[in-house]
């Protein structure tokens, strides 16, 4: 766990010393869980954005975007159970004076047997060597399946313990567990209380006719408000979804985690609408696409998971996450829901309108069922930096520090560096600099030797280096250098298009879903 936590500080540092992501208001001390995207992390999050949206709408015939508002009339957080059930369950240590929430308590224990499984695992592999069958040795082993079966055990009693709402239950798990205060080591703990999440204000010119609002805890209902003036302006017909980025505030009393959980954050989320009978089938559809759509950027196939919910929410038939390996564990990154007809059910019977699809196939009208993917854009951006983050030894024994972003993602394409500033080099890299960035992110970099500033694009995810020297001069070719490999090939200026191209185009990534 120690190591975990230094390979998360040396996340958190580089994020901030290139430019990545700053603390809110930083000069007066900061704001607690608030953070801004600085130069390269808006456009790495932008790309990130982007990458999800063509994905999700460009590449389906049958979804279709919108941008809804952040404020909304109250009662749609009353017909959506936001006002009455939106609730987290709070624990505070007496000692220590500190609030937690009760299941993430829960959920860092068993995270800690997680890590035992690992360390088993790793050590069976280094024994075992090639003919190490991981799923049959975690099966076998009488330690490990302990391990599994302990921790499938706890989480259980926890789902079951908050779908009941017995919080009683939930600090009698603690107590049992022995689980103490991360500061003051106790288990002196009060009763697990629960708290609402919404942030509340209000909005009116005088305080006699203001009217209370909710600064919206998730997207999702500006989609379903809206269902009826999409279905109709875009003549869409069921099966089809609703797709939108927005951002989202929850009043996080237990904030932690960098960029992981945050008060005000941002959301890609689809709602896809389909009839009735039918939504477990595109459940497992949206699963399947789902989960290729990470897949298609590159990380190994084990830094995800699904999860199965032990606890539904009071919409859902059936609800999984895609958890990422994150240096802290792994946690949440995406949800895949079947909501049923909860949402626009509960917005008619609120509203008094009829939310409802007629189906010409069966001759009649129904209120559609509704299969949800949501990812937080936030842990998606802290999941891809955290994993490219890496430090190597090289072969002459030095170090570096590169960020091997997905290309497609990184905020950078290329860095175009001129090899001195003299002798008009400087000149014929600005040149080379304007004629890219027409159809790239490009950079220009004088400053320093070229190792150097080679360091500095590898620290940045910038896959590629092109440096002009005194040949271009003669023959209209450049160095360009591989972020990953740090190999190194002569090429025409002419052809510097077409590879920057073919390694960061949207359509060369996105195809390995096919």
């Amino acid at each position: 766990m120690a190591l975990q936590e230094d390979d998360f500080k040396k996340v958190i540092s580089h994020a901030k010393e290139y430019g990545f992501v700053f603390q809110s208001s930083e000069i007066y001390d900061g704001l607690s869980a608030v953070y801004d995207y600085a130069q390269q992390g808006v456009a790495l999050k932008n790309n990130i954005k982007d990458y999800w949206w063509r994905a999700m709408v460009q590449m389906h015939d049958n979804i279709v975007g919108i941008d809804s508002a952040i404020f909304m009339h109250p009662t749609v957080w009353k017909a959506s159970g936001h006002v009455d059930a939106f609730n987290d369950p709070l624990i505070d240590n007496k000692d220590s004076k500190k609030r937690y929430r009760a299941d993430v308590l829960i959920e860092d224990h068993v995270a800690k047997i997680e890590a035992k499984i690992e360390k088993e695992l790793a050590k069976a592999a280094k024994r075992f060597g090639d003919s190490f069958d991981k799923e049959q040795y975690m099966a076998t082993n009488e330690r490990v399946a302990g391990y599994i079966a302990t921790s499938k055990s706890i989480l259980a009693r926890m789902g079951d313990a908050l779908t009941k709402e017995d919080l009683a239950a939930v600090k009698e798990l603690i107590e049992e567990l022995k689980i103490v205060c991360p500061i003051s080591g106790s288990a002196n703990w009060t009763d697990v209380k629960q708290f609402n999440l919404m942030f509340g204000t209000k909005i009116g010119a005088s305080a006699d006719s203001a009217m209370d609002l909710f600064l919206r805890p998730e997207t999702a209902q500006g989609i379903f408000v809206n269902f009826l003036n999409v279905q109709k302006t875009g003549r869409m017909k069921i099966p089809f979804g609703i797709a939108q980025i927005g951002k989202a505030f929850r009043n996080e009393i237990v904030a932690r985690q960098f960029i992981f959980r945050q008060r005000e954050f941002e959301q890609m989320e689809m709602q896809f609408f389909v009839r009735p009978g039918t939504q477990k089938e595109w459940y497992d559809k949206w699963k399947e696409t789902r989960i290729k759509w990470h897949y298609s950027l590159g990380f190994s196939e084990d830094n995800y998971r699904f999860h199965d919910h032990d606890k539904l929410a009071h919409y859902a038939d059936a609800a999984a996450d895609i958890e990422f390996k994150f240096p802290f564990g792994f946690k949440e990154l995406e949800g895949i829901h079947s909501r049923t007809d909860f949402d626009l059910s509960s917005h008619e019977k609120y509203s008094g309108k009829k939310l409802q699809f007629f189906d010409p196939e069966l001759n009649e009208s129904y209120v559609p069922y509704v299969v949800e993917t949501s990812i937080g854009v936030d842990r998606m951006f802290l999941a891809i930096f955290s994993k490219s983050l890496e430090e190597e030894t090289l072969e002459n024994g030095s170090t570096r520090t590169v960020l091997k972003l997905p290309a497609v993602l990184a905020p950078t394409k290329a860095a175009i560096l001129p090899l001195v500033k003299k002798d008009g080099l400087s000149e014929l890299a600005h040149e080379i600099f304007q004629e890219l960035q027409w159809d790239f992110a490009v950079s220009y970099d004088e400053k320093d030797a070229v190792g150097r500033r080679y360091r500095r694009q590898d620290a940045l995810g910038t896959p590629f280096c092109i440096t002009v020297d005194h040949q271009t001069k003669v023959d209209q070719t450049v160095t360009i250098r591989h972020r990953d490999s740090m190999e190194q090939e002569r090429v025409a200026i002419a052809d510097l298009s077409g590879i920057i191209d073919r390694a960061v185009s949207t359509k060369h990534w996105l195809k390995k879903m096919a």
